[in-house]
């Protein structure tokens, strides 16, 4: 896990919710080929894309398609996904939870496809608060104004997730959490 050192005004912003450019500009690109299925061109152009990001090292990759463009926004996806899990970004779990968040909040409920674009982002809003709170499900809930049992079921929709909050709850002594 990494804990992130900004200046106030970029505290509330999580490299998973950064707008395209600006997450692109923190990273190295990289073309690559891969073999496998996809006929006669894929082994004859770089239609993989690798993105690393500069200041944690994270990388990741999409070379499952023959477009380039495709393949780099399924990696950029990949990229915020796995940002979210591993960087945390300080923030106080007295104040309300962002916008984005409020607006996905229905009746307690986190309403929210795991596919949208803004899941990475919101899955980092939730991992911050988590972390803020000690790793307490049922404080961060309580923060982020939804249930316990959504909370934990919005994390394990990304297994990876699930798996971080459990490492950072046995490290401190709490019991794992499963998908509810």
């Amino acid at each position: 896990m990494i804990v992130t050192e900004r200046a106030p005004e970029e505290l509330a912003q999580h490299p998973a919710a950064w707008s395209d450019e600006r997450l692109l500009r923190q990273c190295r690109i990289d073309f690559v080929r891969r073999s496998g299925p996809g006929g006669q061109h894929r082994n004859k152009v770089e239609s993989g894309v690798q993105l690393t990001f500069g200041p944690a090292g994270i990388v990741a990759e999409a070379n499952e398609r023959r477009s380039q463009a495709e393949n780099r926004r399924v990696a950029l996806r990949r990229l915020r996904l796995r940002l979210a899990v591993a960087i945390r970004v300080p923030c106080d779990p007295a104040q309300p939870p962002p916008e984005l968040w409020v607006k996905r909040i229905q009746r307690g409920r986190i309403v929210v496809n795991p596919e949208h674009e803004e899941f990475p982002a919101l899955l980092a809003i939730a991992l911050d608060r988590l972390a803020a709170l000690g790793w307490d499900s049922r404080a961060a809930a309580g923060s982020l104004s939804c249930t316990t049992t959504q909370l934990v079921r919005f994390v394990a929709e990304f297994p990876e997730a699930l798996a971080e909050l459990n490492r950072q709850r046995l490290a401190i002594g709490l019991r794992p959490l499963r998908r509810a």
